[in-house]
């Protein structure tokens, strides 16, 4: 199996990630929750709304270590789940991978981040969204 940061990593398809998962699975690896967690990501606005609070992170992390602000690490939380959450109940209207796998869901922003980033996120998981 490719690595999860090669951009031959995909995972099953949506019609296998469909009938292998459930809301009630329980994963055993990452490399299995990941391809579950890209399609509860289908909506482009809530991709976006993930990015933009992540790169906002990165940003509040390099002014706090430039600048000897640490109280300011505070409120990366606040940012970086704020602007997930609104794109998951306003856009994507589900509920957010965070509340049942809040590691590998923690992992997987910066994973589709990265992939996004560079070009190698693998789209045959996202749903078609009108």
């Amino acid at each position: 199996m490719a690595s999860l940061m090669s951009p031959d990593f995909a995972g099953p398809t949506l019609d296998e990630r469909d009938s292998l998962m459930s809301d009630n699975k329980t994963y055993s690896s990452f490399a299995e929750f990941y391809p579950f967690y890209l399609q509860e990501h289908s909506n482009l606005i809530c991709r976006v709304l993930h990015y933009i609070g992540s790169m906002l992170v990165l940003a509040t992390l390099a002014y706090c270590l430039i600048n000897q602000q640490y109280v300011w690490i505070l409120v990366c939380p606040l940012i970086g789940y704020g602007f997930a959450w609104v794109g998951h109940f306003f856009f994507e209207h589900n509920k957010p991978a965070t509340f049942k796998y809040p590691v590998w869901s923690f992992m997987g922003d910066w994973v589709m981040l990265f992939q996004f980033l560079t070009g190698t996120l693998p789209k045959q998981h996202f749903r078609e969204t009108h």
